[in-house]
């Protein structure tokens, strides 16, 4: 005890220096056996200057730093960094939850950019948002803490700009493997909504859709046109020939209906590029659809590659007579608002379209990918958001048919009668 305070007399003098001396002393003092009774030797050490707090009158042993541990210094005591316990006043700092903060104001942007970027007006992505925002708040089901107007515009500027997800989390504010993440929980909050955003038309909507038609190509009774658009992907390496297509490239097959308007009534996204449109065709919803309308003498248009059937209306294969070439004309006129449908629906959204790779990711996440551009597309249609062309090489509308599509199969002649029918009525 003596040497203590002799120790201690000559630490007033000296500072921190004497601080350090005093401290490196006591460490260098044979440590107290577990057990040993300190409440004694406590009760005779000065309480001046060294603040002794004990919450038990036996302590564990603890062995003594190295000289070469490094000392924390604070006001009135040094602590040696490498000890097993911090001062009993030092408080754990507790963890710092991050809190994601909106990155874009919509209000203090240009209408003009926002729809450029997001391909969507502010007051529909406001919309959209207040649409999503229970199922992108949720604890259990969307665990990011981030708000939902984040993980809107994110997913938006994805989907339209085709950029690779790395370089859309930057631009967000947000890490790659976090967007990952957003990117998931926005599309299943969407899958929600599908059958609210594609329609096909009811009984009393007929007489409209099949006006609009007419005024394409002057057939009457159609209300809709039926094709297929290649979407590329990734394939997975365990079935990766399922997904080559016969132009070489691996994708998913995307069966589309579509109105005179370009809004999508149907869509099937669920077969590989492999499969022929006609087999996605006959195992979709469609055939039981058309047949439910077969009282009402409607039809579909459809291309060469599909059949003839008693609702679908494909163009004459040989045309010999001069009203099987007015019908193939009309019948072209009429079709190809579904190419135009295609190149509208990929210029709007770059993700699906070649020029911007191949979607990496699972069959399944490309089906939803798929969906939800075509949602957002019949979106943009009913709020009669335009459609505005990108500066530079890149933007605009893209070729109405992507260049390894343009080819058309040829289907076998099944029943023609119903061809027939409709070119001796209105074309001969």
């Amino acid at each position: 005890m003596a040497a203590f305070l002799a120790v201690r007399a000559r630490a007033e003098g000296r500072g921190a220096a004497g601080r350090v001396e005093l401290v490196r002393w006591v460490a260098a003092v044979p440590v107290v056996s577990v057990g040993t009774d300190v409440a004694a030797t406590a009760r005779e050490l000065p309480s001046k200057d060294v603040s002794v707090s004990l919450t038990s009158a036996r302590v564990p042993v603890v062995e003594p730093p190295s000289p070469s541990v490094s000392l924390v210094m604070s006001e009135s005591v040094a602590w040696p960094s490498g000890a097993m316990h911090r001062p009993l006043g030092l408080a754990r700092r507790r963890r710092n939850v991050p809190v994601y903060r909106p990155l874009v104001d919509l209000s203090t942007m240009e209408e003009r950019h926002v729809i450029l970027t997001y391909r969507l007006n502010s007051a529909t992505i406001q919309e959209l948002c207040a649409q999503l925002e229970p199922d992108l708040m949720s604890p259990i089901r969307q665990p990011t803490g981030i708000p939902p107007l984040v993980q809107v515009l994110s997913v938006l500027h994805f989907l339209a700009s085709g950029s690779f997800q790395t370089t859309v989390a930057i631009s967000s504010g947000m890490s790659q493997p976090m967007f990952s993440k957003v990117l998931s929980g926005v599309l299943s909050a969407l899958m929600k909504y599908m059958r609210s955003y594609i329609v096909f038309p009811e009984v009393g909507d007929l007489p409209t859709v099949k006006g609009d038609f007419y005024a394409l190509g002057h057939i009457p009774n159609i209300i809709g046109a039926i094709d297929g658009t290649h979407v590329a992907l990734v394939p997975p390496k365990d079935n990766e020939q399922v997904y080559r297509n016969r132009k070489s490239y691996h994708s998913m097959n995307v069966q589309v209906v579509c109105l005179a308007d370009q809004y999508i009534s149907h869509l099937n996204a669920k077969f590989p590029g492999s499969v022929h449109d006609a087999y996605v065709m006959r195992n979709s919803s469609i055939p039981y659809v058309m047949e439910q309308l077969q009282r009402q003498r409607v039809w579909l248009f459809g291309d060469s590659g599909y059949p003839n059937l008693p609702w679908l209306l494909t163009p004459v294969r040989n045309p010999r007579t001069r009203a099987e070439e007015r019908y193939n004309e009309a019948h072209g006129c009429t079709r190809r608002v579904i190419e135009r449908t295609f190149g509208l629906l990929k210029a709007r959204f770059r993700c699906l379209h070649m020029t911007r790779g191949s979607l990496m990711y699972s069959p399944k996440k490309v089906c939803h990918i798929i969906v939800a551009c075509c949602m957002l597309h019949n979106l943009a249609l009913r709020r009669q958001v335009p459609f505005l062309q990108e500066d530079g090489p890149d933007g605009g509308v893209v070729a109405a048919v992507d260049p390894a599509e343009s080819e058309e199969e040829e289907d076998e002649e099944d029943d023609t009668d119903n061809k027939d029918r409709v070119i001796l009525q209105y074309f001969q």
